[in-house]
Protein backbone atom coordinates (compact mmCIF):
# COMPACT_ATOMS: atom_id res chain seq x y z
CA UNK A 1 0.00 0.00 0.00
CA UNK A 2 1.68 3.24 -1.13
CA UNK A 3 1.66 6.42 0.94
CA UNK A 4 0.46 9.67 -0.51
CA UNK A 5 3.28 12.21 -0.81
CA UNK A 6 2.89 15.25 1.42
CA UNK A 7 2.25 18.47 -0.44
CA UNK A 8 4.96 21.05 0.21
CA UNK A 9 3.92 24.55 1.21
CA UNK A 10 5.35 27.24 -1.01
CA UNK A 11 7.14 29.65 1.38
CA UNK A 12 8.77 31.69 -1.33
CA UNK A 13 6.67 34.78 -0.59
CA UNK A 14 7.05 34.69 3.22
CA UNK A 15 10.09 36.95 3.13
CA UNK A 16 8.18 39.55 1.12
CA UNK A 17 5.24 39.40 3.52
CA UNK A 18 7.50 39.78 6.54
CA UNK A 19 9.22 42.76 4.93
CA UNK A 20 5.87 44.44 4.18
CA UNK A 21 4.73 43.87 7.79
CA UNK A 22 7.95 45.44 9.05
CA UNK A 23 7.43 48.50 6.83
CA UNK A 24 3.83 48.79 8.03
CA UNK A 25 4.98 48.66 11.66
CA UNK A 26 7.64 51.34 11.14
CA UNK A 27 5.17 53.65 9.44
CA UNK A 28 2.33 53.30 11.95
CA UNK A 29 4.16 52.93 15.28
CA UNK A 30 5.01 55.95 17.44
CA UNK A 31 8.37 55.46 19.11
CA UNK A 32 8.83 57.33 22.39
CA UNK A 33 12.01 59.34 22.64
CA UNK A 34 13.59 60.86 25.70
CA UNK A 35 13.95 64.62 25.62
CA UNK A 36 17.09 66.10 27.04
CA UNK A 37 17.13 68.90 29.59
CA UNK A 38 17.45 72.25 27.83
CA UNK A 39 20.53 73.91 29.19
CA UNK A 40 22.98 76.54 28.04
CA UNK A 41 26.44 75.03 28.20
CA UNK A 42 29.33 77.36 29.06
CA UNK A 43 31.44 78.27 26.02
CA UNK A 44 34.82 76.64 25.51
CA UNK A 45 37.53 79.18 26.29
CA UNK A 46 40.97 78.47 24.78
CA UNK A 47 43.63 78.13 27.49
CA UNK A 48 45.71 80.93 26.00
CA UNK A 49 42.91 83.45 26.47
CA UNK A 50 41.85 85.12 29.70
CA UNK A 51 38.25 84.28 30.60
CA UNK A 52 35.84 87.23 30.22
CA UNK A 53 35.01 89.19 33.36
CA UNK A 54 31.42 88.58 34.43
CA UNK A 55 29.68 90.79 36.98
CA UNK A 56 28.71 88.78 40.06
CA UNK A 57 25.29 90.41 40.13
CA UNK A 58 24.56 88.94 36.68
CA UNK A 59 24.99 85.33 37.84
CA UNK A 60 22.59 83.54 40.19
CA UNK A 61 24.82 80.83 41.66
CA UNK A 62 23.19 77.57 42.72
CA UNK A 63 25.47 74.94 44.31
CA UNK A 64 24.61 71.44 45.52
CA UNK A 65 27.15 69.49 47.57
CA UNK A 66 27.62 65.76 48.08
CA UNK A 67 25.20 65.77 51.03
CA UNK A 68 22.42 67.26 48.88
CA UNK A 69 22.68 70.62 50.66
CA UNK A 70 21.73 73.65 48.61
CA UNK A 71 23.79 76.84 48.66
CA UNK A 72 22.30 79.77 46.71
CA UNK A 73 24.11 83.08 46.41
CA UNK A 74 26.33 82.08 49.33
CA UNK A 75 23.46 81.18 51.68
CA UNK A 76 21.93 77.83 52.66
CA UNK A 77 18.49 77.52 51.06
CA UNK A 78 15.67 75.00 51.25
CA UNK A 79 14.79 73.42 47.91
CA UNK A 80 11.21 74.65 48.30
CA UNK A 81 12.39 78.27 48.11
CA UNK A 82 14.62 77.86 45.07
CA UNK A 83 11.94 78.51 42.46
CA UNK A 84 10.84 81.81 43.99
CA UNK A 85 14.45 82.92 44.38
CA UNK A 86 15.17 82.17 40.73
CA UNK A 87 12.01 83.98 39.62
CA UNK A 88 13.00 87.08 41.56
CA UNK A 89 16.45 87.04 39.95
CA UNK A 90 14.84 86.93 36.49
CA UNK A 91 12.31 89.69 37.27
CA UNK A 92 13.87 92.18 39.68
CA UNK A 93 15.85 95.14 38.39
CA UNK A 94 19.11 95.79 40.21
CA UNK A 95 18.93 99.55 39.73
CA UNK A 96 15.79 99.79 41.86
CA UNK A 97 13.44 100.93 39.09
CA UNK A 98 11.00 98.06 39.42
CA UNK A 99 11.41 97.66 43.17
CA UNK A 100 12.55 101.08 44.51
CA UNK A 101 11.75 100.28 48.16
CA UNK A 102 13.96 97.21 48.32
CA UNK A 103 17.68 97.95 48.55
CA UNK A 104 18.54 94.21 48.74
CA UNK A 105 17.79 93.75 45.04
CA UNK A 106 20.93 95.73 44.17
CA UNK A 107 22.64 92.33 43.96
CA UNK A 108 20.51 91.44 40.91
CA UNK A 109 21.20 92.28 37.23
CA UNK A 110 20.41 95.72 35.90
CA UNK A 111 17.82 95.40 33.16
CA UNK A 112 18.06 97.74 30.19
CA UNK A 113 14.98 99.64 29.03
CA UNK A 114 13.89 98.68 25.52
CA UNK A 115 11.90 101.64 24.22
CA UNK A 116 9.96 101.88 20.97
CA UNK A 117 11.63 105.16 20.02
CA UNK A 118 15.15 103.79 20.37
CA UNK A 119 14.32 100.46 18.70
CA UNK A 120 12.64 102.05 15.68
CA UNK A 121 15.66 104.33 15.23
CA UNK A 122 18.12 101.42 15.51
CA UNK A 123 16.17 99.38 12.95
CA UNK A 124 16.20 102.31 10.52
CA UNK A 125 19.94 102.91 11.10
CA UNK A 126 21.04 99.31 10.60
CA UNK A 127 18.75 98.90 7.61
CA UNK A 128 20.51 101.89 6.03
CA UNK A 129 23.94 100.48 6.96
CA UNK A 130 22.99 97.13 5.45
CA UNK A 131 21.66 98.65 2.22
CA UNK A 132 24.83 100.72 1.75
CA UNK A 133 27.39 98.13 2.88
CA UNK A 134 30.40 97.92 0.57
CA UNK A 135 31.34 94.26 1.19
CA UNK A 136 29.58 90.99 1.97
CA UNK A 137 31.30 90.86 5.37
CA UNK A 138 29.91 94.26 6.26
CA UNK A 139 26.45 93.18 5.10
CA UNK A 140 26.62 90.06 7.28
CA UNK A 141 27.58 92.13 10.31
CA UNK A 142 24.85 94.70 9.80
CA UNK A 143 22.28 92.00 9.01
CA UNK A 144 22.97 90.28 12.32
CA UNK A 145 22.45 93.51 14.25
CA UNK A 146 19.37 94.35 12.20
CA UNK A 147 17.76 91.00 13.06
CA UNK A 148 18.36 91.54 16.78
CA UNK A 149 16.75 94.98 16.76
CA UNK A 150 13.84 93.72 14.66
CA UNK A 151 13.17 91.05 17.29
CA UNK A 152 12.93 93.79 19.91
CA UNK A 153 10.65 95.75 17.61
CA UNK A 154 8.34 92.74 17.30
CA UNK A 155 8.34 92.27 21.09
CA UNK A 156 7.27 95.87 21.68
CA UNK A 157 4.58 95.57 19.02
CA UNK A 158 2.93 92.64 20.79
CA UNK A 159 3.58 93.75 24.37
CA UNK A 160 2.24 97.20 23.43
CA UNK A 161 4.61 98.74 25.99
CA UNK A 162 8.32 99.32 26.47
CA UNK A 163 10.00 96.59 28.49
CA UNK A 164 13.17 95.84 30.43
CA UNK A 165 15.50 93.10 29.20
CA UNK A 166 18.14 91.10 31.02
CA UNK A 167 21.76 91.77 30.03
CA UNK A 168 23.18 89.09 27.75
CA UNK A 169 25.55 87.88 30.47
CA UNK A 170 22.80 87.34 33.07
CA UNK A 171 22.11 83.68 33.82
CA UNK A 172 21.39 81.09 36.50
CA UNK A 173 24.47 78.95 37.06
CA UNK A 174 23.95 75.49 38.56
CA UNK A 175 26.79 73.32 39.79
CA UNK A 176 26.54 70.03 41.64
CA UNK A 177 29.03 67.77 43.36
CA UNK A 178 30.18 64.45 41.95
CA UNK A 179 28.43 62.81 44.93
CA UNK A 180 25.15 64.71 44.62
CA UNK A 181 22.24 62.26 44.46
CA UNK A 182 20.38 61.95 41.19
CA UNK A 183 17.09 62.73 42.97
CA UNK A 184 18.43 66.05 44.31
CA UNK A 185 19.95 66.89 40.94
CA UNK A 186 16.56 66.44 39.24
CA UNK A 187 14.74 68.41 41.95
CA UNK A 188 17.03 71.40 41.43
CA UNK A 189 16.66 71.16 37.65
CA UNK A 190 12.88 71.04 37.97
CA UNK A 191 12.71 74.05 40.30
CA UNK A 192 14.89 76.19 38.04
CA UNK A 193 12.92 75.20 34.94
CA UNK A 194 9.65 75.82 36.79
CA UNK A 195 10.79 79.37 37.57
CA UNK A 196 11.23 80.16 33.87
CA UNK A 197 8.04 78.32 32.89
CA UNK A 198 5.86 80.12 35.43
CA UNK A 199 7.11 83.55 34.41
CA UNK A 200 6.49 82.73 30.76
CA UNK A 201 3.02 81.41 31.59
CA UNK A 202 2.11 84.55 33.51
CA UNK A 203 3.15 86.83 30.67
CA UNK A 204 1.57 84.66 27.95
CA UNK A 205 -1.74 84.51 29.77
CA UNK A 206 -1.71 88.26 30.39
CA UNK A 207 -0.96 89.17 26.78
CA UNK A 208 -2.37 86.31 24.69
CA UNK A 209 -4.95 84.58 26.95
CA UNK A 210 -3.28 81.16 26.90
CA UNK A 211 -0.46 79.30 28.61
CA UNK A 212 3.02 79.19 27.17
CA UNK A 213 2.65 75.46 26.39
CA UNK A 214 -0.63 76.13 24.58
CA UNK A 215 1.10 78.79 22.52
CA UNK A 216 3.89 76.36 21.58
CA UNK A 217 1.31 73.73 20.62
CA UNK A 218 -0.58 76.16 18.39
CA UNK A 219 2.65 77.22 16.76
CA UNK A 220 3.55 73.58 15.98
CA UNK A 221 0.10 72.95 14.49
CA UNK A 222 -0.29 76.22 12.60
CA UNK A 223 3.14 77.30 11.45
CA UNK A 224 1.50 79.27 8.67
CA UNK A 225 0.19 81.74 11.27
CA UNK A 226 2.99 84.31 11.74
CA UNK A 227 1.49 85.63 14.98
CA UNK A 228 2.30 82.49 16.96
CA UNK A 229 5.97 82.61 16.06
CA UNK A 230 6.16 86.31 16.92
CA UNK A 231 4.34 85.74 20.22
CA UNK A 232 6.80 83.01 21.20
CA UNK A 233 9.66 85.29 20.26
CA UNK A 234 8.16 88.06 22.41
CA UNK A 235 7.84 85.88 25.53
CA UNK A 236 11.39 84.57 25.12
CA UNK A 237 12.72 88.10 24.73
CA UNK A 238 11.35 89.09 28.14
CA UNK A 239 12.13 85.78 29.87
CA UNK A 240 14.97 84.01 28.06
CA UNK A 241 16.12 80.48 28.90
CA UNK A 242 19.24 81.33 30.90
CA UNK A 243 20.14 78.25 32.95
CA UNK A 244 23.73 77.09 32.60
CA UNK A 245 25.12 73.91 34.14
CA UNK A 246 28.79 73.94 35.13
CA UNK A 247 30.99 70.87 35.37
CA UNK A 248 30.59 69.02 38.70
CA UNK A 249 33.28 69.42 41.38
CA UNK A 250 34.49 67.36 44.31
CA UNK A 251 32.86 67.88 47.69
CA UNK A 252 35.95 69.51 49.16
CA UNK A 253 35.94 72.24 46.52
CA UNK A 254 32.27 72.90 45.85
CA UNK A 255 31.68 75.57 48.51
CA UNK A 256 35.12 77.12 48.17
Amino acid sequence: MSRRALTEINAGSMADIAFLLLIFWLVTTTIDSDEGIQRQLPPIVPPVENPPVVKERNVYVVLVNGKDQLLVEGEIMDINKLKEGAKEFLVANGDGILYPARPEIEKFPIRALVSKTEVDQKVADFQSFYDNAATDNEKDGFESQLKQWKKKQIAIKHLKVDYYELPSSALISMQNDNNTSYNMYIQVQNELQAAVNELRDELTEAKFNMTYDELKTRYERERSNPNYEEWLQTIRAVYPQRVSEAEPKDASNLYN
